[in-house]
C-alpha cells in the first residue's frame, strides 16, 4: 500500500493519533465480485489500491454454510450491505418472531477475558437484557435517553431519545476482502438497525490486550455501506471497548494498526464428536475471543457432516495469544492429536476454521494443556471426564424413549375405538340372524 496519502483523522480520539509515516488512506481492495463496480474502501481522497487474498492455509477444516445470517438491509433511506450482495448469500429479511425468553443463543455467550495486563475500566453503564428473536438476531427497547450496555453481546448503546434496536453478529470472512494489512479484525462486526438519529455513539467490544502497546496502536471503524466501505475515526478507546460516533446504520466493526505484536485474549472451544462409537473423538479450536470467531466456528461445527456436543469448559486462556507464535496441545494420558502443534493466527477472516483434533480409542478422563512452545507455559488447560459427555447421550436416549413411548400411546389410544366398532358389527350380526325366518 501506497503511504502519504491523505487520511482523514478525527481529533476527537487523543489515543488516535497517527504516528509519522502511518498515514493510510485506504484500507482497501474491493474484488468486483464483491462490491459493485467503481467501489471500494477507501478513507477521504483514497483510490482502493489491488491487493492479494489471505492464502493462510487451514488444517482439518470444514466449509460453513451462510444460510443462518440475515443480510443488512435498508434502513432509514441507508442500504446496509447492499454493496456486498455478492459476498453474502443471504437476502432474507429480519424476522419479527421472538423466541421464548428462556432462549439463549449458546454460540454468542459472553466469554469474559481474565488478563493481568488490562486495567479495566468500571464505567457503570446501565446493563440491559435484549429479547432474543429468531436467526441470532437481537431486540433491544429503550425507554428514554441514556448509556446502556448489552449483556449479551457487550455492545455499548448511548441513546437520545426512546428507540428500538435490532442488531446482529455478522460474519468477517465475508467483508475479507475489505481488510488487508498493515490494518487486521479488532473485534466482532455488527449489523445495526435502528433510526440513526436515535444514537449518538455505540462502542464496540474488543477482542485485544492494550496493556503492552496502547501508544502505538490505532483503531478505526469499517463502516460497509452501498456507496462503498470506508474506514472511519473512532471518539475513544478503552481496555474492552472501541467508541464510535454513528453517522448511519450498516454493517460496522472494529479495526486496528498496530507497529509492535498484537496480544489477543484467547479462547479454546471444545466438541466431542456423537457417534456410536466407544471411542472419544474432539475438535479443539484456539480463537480469539472474538465473537464473530466464535460464531463463526459454531456454525461450522453444525454444518459438518458429523454430529457434535460442546464440551462445557473454562475457555478463557490465561496467557494472551500471539501471531506467529507456536503452540503444542498436550493430552494425559497421551492421545492421537493431529496436528501436534500450530502457529497460531487470527481467523477472523478465513472461511474454513483451523482446528485440533483429539482421539483415543478408550473412553477414559483425561487433561488437555495448551502450551506455548517457546516459554513452555501453560496457556490453558481442562480435566474432561465422563460425565461432561455421557449425560447428553443419557439425554438423547431419554428422548428417543420418549417419542417412541408418544407414539405408543397414540397407537394405544385408537384401540378402544376399534374395540367399539368391532362390538357393533357384531350386535349388527346378531340382531340380523335374529331377524331371519325359521325354515
Amino acid at each position: 500500500m501506497s503511504r502519504g496519502v491523505g487520511v482523514a483523522e478525527s481529533s476527537d480520539d487523543p489515543h488516535n493519533a497517527p504516528s509519522e509515516g502511518k498515514g493510510i488512506s485506504q484500507l482497501l481492495p474491493c474484488k468486483p465480485a464483491s462490491l459493485h463496480e467503481g467501489q471500494g474502501v477507501t478513507e477521504e481522497g483514497g483510490t482502493p489500491p489491488q491487493t492479494g487474498e489471505d492464502s493462510s492455509s487451514e488444517s482439518s477444516s470444514e466449509s460453513e454454510s451462510d444460510n443462518e445470517e440475515p443480510e443488512p438491509e435498508q434502513i432509514n433511506g441507508e442500504p446496509g450491505g447492499s454493496c456486498v450482495e455478492e459476498a453474502s448469500a443471504q437476502t432474507e429479511e429480519w424476522e419479527e418472531k421472538e423466541l421464548p425468553k428462556e432462549h439463549s443463543h449458546s454460540e454468542l455467550q459472553k466469554i469474559q477475558p481474565h488478563c493481568e495486563h488490562c486495567n479495566v475500566e468500571n464505567k457503570q453503564n446501565e446493563q440491559v437484557t435484549p429479547r432474543p428473536l429468531s436467526r441470532e438476531q437481537f431486540l433491544l427497547k429503550l425507554d428514554t435517553e441514556g448509556t446502556y450496555q448489552c449483556t449479551e453481546t457487550g455492545l455499548i448503546f448511548e441513546v437520545n431519545r426512546k428507540v428500538d434496536i435490532k442488531y446482529c453478529v455478522l460474519s468477517w470472512s465475508k467483508f475479507a476482502d475489505l481488510v488487508v494489512k498493515p490494518w487486521v479484525v479488532g473485534g466482532p462486526l455488527f449489523d445495526v438497525k435502528c433510526d440513526p438519529t436515535c444514537l449518538t455513539s455505540i462502542q464496540f467490544p474488543h477482542s485485544l490486550c492494550l496493556g503492552h502497546h496502547n501508544a502505538n496502536m490505532t483503531f478505526k471503524v469499517l463502516h460497509v455501506k452501498s456507496s462503498g466501505a470506508s474506514l472511519e475515526s473512532t471518539m475513544d478507546h478503552s481496555t474492552t471497548h472501541v467508541k464510535w460516533r454513528v453517522s448511519s446504520l450498516s454493517p460496522v466493526g472494529p479495526v486496528i494498526q498496530s507497529e509492535e505484536t498484537v496480544y489477543h485474549h484467547g479462547a479454546v472451544i471444545l466438541y466431542k464428536a456423537i457417534d456410536q462409537n466407544p471411542s472419544l473423538s474432539f475438535r479443539v479450536y484456539i480463537a480469539t475471543n472474538n465473537e464473530s470467531f466464535i460464531k463463526d466456528i459454531s456454525k461450522s461445527v453444525k454444518h459438518s457432516s458429523k454430529k457434535f456436543m460442546k464440551i462445557d469448559k473454562p475457555p478463557v486462556c490465561q496467557k494472551l495469544l500471539e501471531n506467529g507464535k507456536k503452540y503444542r496441545l498436550i493430552s494425559e494420558p497421551e492421545a492421537e492429536i493431529t496436528p501436534e502443534e500450530i502457529e497460531f493466527v487470527d481467523g477472523s477472516l478465513l472461511k474454513l476454521k483451523s482446528y485440533i483434533e483429539v482421539y483415543l480409542e478408550q473412553p477414559v478422563e483425561f487433561k488437555l494443556l495448551l502450551v506455548e512452545m517457546d516459554s513452555e507455559e501453560i496457556v490453558w488447560k481442562a480435566k474432561l471426564r465422563e460425565c461432561d459427555w455421557v449425560q447428553h447421550d443419557q439425554n438423547q436416549n431419554i428422548s428417543k424413549r420418549s417419542t417412541n413411548g408418544n407414539r405408543r400411546r397414540k397407537m394405544t389410544s385408537s384401540l378402544p375405538d376399534e374395540d367399539i366398532y368391532d362390538k357393533r358389527m357384531k350386535q349388527v350380526d346378531s340382531s340380523a340372524m335374529s331377524m331371519e325366518p325359521f325354515m
